[in-house]
């Protein structure tokens, strides 16, 4: 029998304090039963003597503290998972809301996982194939990474999330694939969006969805991506399947942190976020990869607007810092049409060299990408050359590449959120471009490689 508590002093946001508590320990789950009966959830944020604080996923509204009754589980906040998760909505404290039956758990697993051994760690190395040109080719995906999307306000990148969603695989394998995809802090319309185009296209047939309101609790924020991983975890590392995790927006999840932290009266960090953001993030992406010995794998895009456009802002510049590269959009590109508008140049993936080459995708694959980057590189320049000085400054090289780099915006990255090109397709793409320019400038590809893959009469 769980001891009940009728001491709880105040309540303060999603934060409630009760006092003269035994035994209690941090992150344990707490049953709070208001005065008409209704029983809401909570976990404890901090233990101090005998008063613990307690934040509360449903939010606080209505509570009378004379008469609310406070019991502490005596253990953390745990999901029910199985496999028949997969195809399934649910809310983003882990409840289905897709009317669909309740889930026969296989196992509960404590949400709040653990980042993985490094010593457990096995090197990601493997290409995901998203369909994407400027991200297969020119910033490759691979298994076990963990990659982020630097957007911005009003910027497409639900767009972009639930095309990798639709269009992501392994290649070459039969092996098992799901998406779990957690969306935060998004409107009615929104999750609208994503649970049709899921149903519409069938991606919902391998991927597992939780999706939080703006109008849900804070404190459910907070909870929603630790499910997802915590479900990605399960099919990655006990049912063997590559789980790719789609996370957005990160901005409202960390906006979620700085309210709790100011209704704990804690000291604030940069910009009004706690102190603690850069471990906290890092607790979340530091759960992708891969572990010798498992055949799953775990990979992360999270997704984030930055406030501003303003990359130096907390949010991106910490996610930065802990994951493997960026991919960066570009309200230019937008408002030029460009679909999606990913802005390559300034985009990275840090293991794009590890899952490219021949096995993988293709062996001209590193030399074409490289010489891509260059020649949009040197385009661009020579487009703002033209700016100041005039057309008639340009060499007639200089206009080559003005063209190409025309040309690569609008027929390479420019594709559209429902075209999926294999990486074969993409590697063609990228040859053609490169045939307008002069076969001396293609400086970065050996000669053999030039004589086997440039398209004939080119």
């Amino acid at each position: 029998m769980l001891k009940e508590y009728k001491t709880v002093s105040e309540v303060i946001g999603p934060l409630m304090a009760v006092e003269q508590v035994e035994g209690v320990k941090y992150d344990e789950l707490v049953e709070v039963q208001m005065q008409t009966g209704e029983i809401r959830h909570g976990q404890v944020l901090e233990v101090d003597g005998d008063k613990a604080m307690v934040q509360i996923f449903e939010g606080p509204s209505g509570i009378n503290i004379k008469d609310t009754k406070v019991r502490f589980r005596g253990k953390p906040l745990s999901l029910d998972v199985s496999e028949d998760m997969v195809g399934r909505v649910f809310d983003g404290m882990g409840q289905p809301m897709d009317d669909g039956p309740n889930i026969i758990p296989e196992d509960s697993l404590d949400v709040n996982g653990q980042a993985i051994n490094p010593i457990a760690r096995d090197y990601p190395d493997e290409f995901i194939q998203t369909g994407i040109s400027s991200i297969d080719h020119l910033n490759t995906l691979v298994r076990g990474q963990k990659l982020p999307v630097f957007s911005g306000s009003g910027l497409p990148h639900k767009e972009l999330a639930a095309q990798i969603a639709r269009q992501a695989t392994v290649l070459n394998s039969d092996e098992k694939f799901a998406v779990v995809f957690a969306a935060m802090g998004i409107t009615f319309d929104e999750a609208e969006f994503f649970m049709e185009d899921f149903r519409k296209t069938g991606a919902i047939d391998r991927s597992v969805m939780f999706i939080n309101l703006a109008n849900d609790p804070a404190i459910e924020r907070i909870a929603t991506p630790k499910m997802a991983l915590t479900t990605a975890e399960y099919l990655a590392f006990e049912k063997d399947m590559h789980v790719l995790v789609i996370m957005t927006d990160m901005t409202y999840y960390c906006e979620a942190l700085r309210e709790i932290s100011a209704a704990r009266r804690e000291v604030p960090g940069r910009r009004g976020y706690p102190g603690y953001l850069y471990t906290n993030l890092s607790t979340l992406y530091e759960r992708a990869g891969r572990l010798v010995g498992k055949k799953g794998s775990v990979t992360q895009i999270p997704i984030l607007s930055m406030p501003e456009d303003d990359i130096t802002h907390p949010i991106p510049d910490l996610t930065g810092y802990i994951t493997e590269g960026q991919i960066i959009l570009s309200r230019e590109l937008d408002n030029a049409g460009i679909k999606p508008p990913i802005n390559v140049l300034p985009s990275l993936s840090r293991l794009k060299d590890k899952g490219t080459g021949e096995g993988k995708t293709r062996k001209d694959h590193a030399a074409t990408m490289n010489q891509l980057f260059a020649a949009y590189a040197n385009g661009k320049e020579a487009k703002e050359l033209a700016i100041v000085l005039g057309d008639s400054a340009l060499s007639k090289t200089d206009r080559l590449y003005v063209e190409f780099t025309d040309r690569f915006e609008e027929e390479y990255i420019n594709q559209g959120f429902y075209t999926n090109r294999s990486i074969q397709e993409t590697l063609d793409l990228g040859w053609k471009l490169l045939s307008i320019l002069p076969k001396s400038e293609l400086k970065r590809i050996k000669n053999e490689m030039i004589e086997e893959f440039m398209p004939e009469g080119e």
